[in-house]
């Protein structure tokens, strides 16, 4: 390895050596998640800083948890989380085809070609893929065929922990993605990590997980004579305390007489009275805040049989203001009656185990929802969390374009098989890069069938056979038993959203990193007086 001391804190690598190193960093990072991909996955136990333990077979969470110094495998660990933010699903997959991508090149770099041809080729391939993609092995979805929505979900949740409760699981996805989507005119919003969120409690059966036609927040009443069940209330939303305000500049008094201080006590009490007289002049039945309500507020609000809750989280205010129309105001001065929401139909406290929850439901047409979910302990708990945000994204995805590919290496092959006869147009010497991008697009199927434990490189044969023979675009490998089956029949599909991420993302990584020749790292020296007094530059490990 060539190194050069630049000074007395900086060592360089360079050349060959540097774009070879990160071929095997990438092919290092999807090796470790190979076996994590298809039904037949295996799980990863993961052991984080503070002693916990998560078991999961989640591309991006096992990632998120592993540690590595060089740079190129951080780079291929940045991708998973770019691929979950994006589309919420494939990042398995992106990983595993970075890593083959990256692999293919290393004949090419070995033979020194050079790497602007490498990644002139992967660029064609790219577009080339991209546009196979849309128009020759894509198929338009009726999304309001809700059979077939639950279809697609059903797929995209065969692979993971939660497939024993598959039905249960699309159908909570599905309806909470409707509840929270939102029509624009020209395009639909959906935002699933604001509004639709999660409530884990552990206890009970998975089975009694259900979507809330509302909202639910780990609060109860801050008064113990409030009503804790209230029918079609009227709920005031506030962003301001209800107790006396301290003085922001000056916060010293003097008092000089022995009359001045009941005369401050006078003064708090009467603001409050103000603060309350404003609140209960518009008559709500509940009011929520998210900051703190004093007693002698709590007192004043209770005669006017009004239940209080207090100290709410933003984002749940926010819920709550979508699901019951409601306005959150910042100043008891400006309320008015159409900020008042009256979009619920039922307000109520719950306790399971020792916690309180409120409850506020059967909305007319609640625009957010809480996911209620309920197991055996809070392991299984997180993990039916990821898996279910896998299935609302595909959800999502398929509502935001309704375009479906074939799953189970399907589309792959056929992606690989239209390349490999594209190359032949390809001039000069970029056809042989072009042609392995053809190649590393079967490590899905590949990897399917290993997971399987069936007959790899018969199998992988056969269904490229199948592709070049019959012009079909649908065979793929059936994850549970290795085999080789149409997926039309089985029912297995993937959203065009998440493949053509998927295939970008890689491909756009791969180019990335072998445009890479050389790596400065300036660490600082632990020992010896110069180095560690006067550190160079910053370390990149």
């Amino acid at each position: 390895m060539s190194v050069i001391v630049l000074n007395q804190n900086t060592k360089r690598e360079s050349g060959r050596k540097v774009q070879l190193g990160n071929v095997q960093a990438a092919k290092t990072i999807a090796d470790i998640i190979r076996t994590c991909l298809g039904p037949r996955a295996m799980l990863k136990m993961l052991m984080d800083p503070m002693g916990g333990i998560v078991m999961t077979n989640d591309g991006n969470a096992i990632l998120r948890e592993i540690q590595v110094k060089h740079p190129a495998a951080k780079s291929m660990i940045e991708i998973s989380r770019t691929q979950d933010e994006e589309v919420g699903d494939g990042t398995t997959s992106v990983i595993i085809l970075a890593g083959e991508f990256m692999s293919v090149a290393e004949p090419f770099l070995e033979q020194q070609m050079h790497p602007t041809q490498i990644i002139a080729a992967y660029r064609l391939a790219m577009d080339d893929m991209i546009d196979i993609l849309k128009q020759q092995i894509s198929v338009p979805v009726d999304i309001d065929n809700r059979e077939e929505m639950l279809k697609i979900i059903r797929s995209s949740v065969g692979t993971k922990f939660i497939n024993k409760w598959g039905d249960l699981a699309c159908n909570i996805a599905l309806d909470a993605v409707k509840t929270v989507a939102l029509d624009r005119g020209d395009r639909k919003e959906i935002d699933i990590k604001n509004y639709a969120k999660v409530e884990k409690v552990p206890g009970g059966e998975i089975e009694d997980s259900k979507v809330l036609t509302g909202v639910m927040i780990n609060k109860d009443v801050t008064h113990g004579r409030m009503k804790r069940r209230i029918e079609n209330p009227r709920i005031m939303l506030l962003d301001c305390n209800l107790e006396y305000k301290k003085g922001e500049s000056q916060t010293s008094l003097e008092l000089s007489s022995d009359t001045d201080f009941s005369r401050v006590l006078q003064l708090e009490e009467e603001f409050i009275k103000k603060m309350c007289d404003e609140v209960i002049a518009l008559k709500p039945d509940l009011v929520i805040t998210e900051k703190g309500i004093s007693d002698l507020a709590q007192h004043f609000l209770m005669k006017a049989n009004i239940t209080a809750i207090r100290r709410v989280r933003k984002t749940d205010n926010n819920r709550i203001a979508r699901a019951c129309g409601a306005t959150i105001v910042n100043r008891t001065e400006e309320l008015k009656e159409e900020d008042i929401g009256t979009g619920a139909g039922l307000f109520e406290v719950n306790k399971f185990g020792d916690e309180y929850f409120t409850f506020i439901t059967e909305c007319n047409n609640p625009k957010a929802c809480t996911i209620l979910l309920r197991g055996a302990s809070k392991d299984v708990l997180n993990e039916v969390e990821r898996n279910l945000q896998d299935a609302m994204n595909v959800a999502r995805n398929v509502i935001v374009d309704p375009r479906l590919v074939p799953g189970g290496g399907a589309c792959e092959m056929a992606l690989a098989h239209a390349l490999t006869e594209k190359a032949k147009l390809v001039a000069g010497v970029q056809q042989w890069p072009y042609k392995a991008v053809a190649k590393g697009l079967e490590v899905i199927p590949r990897t399917l069938i290993q997971n399987c434990g069936a007959n790899t490189i018969r199998t992988i044969t056969a269904l490229r056979a199948k592709h070049a023979a019959e012009g079909n675009t649908s065979w793929g490998i059936d994850g549970e038993s290795g085999q080789i089956v149409d997926m039309q029949e089985l029912g297995v599909w993937d959203t065009y959203a998440v493949k053509a991420q998927t295939f970008k993302t890689a491909l756009e990584t791969a180019m990335l990193l072998l445009r890479i020749d050389d790596i400065v790292s300036g660490t600082k020296k632990a020992t010896g007086a110069e180095g560690s007094e006067s550190g160079g530059a910053p370390t990149t490990d």
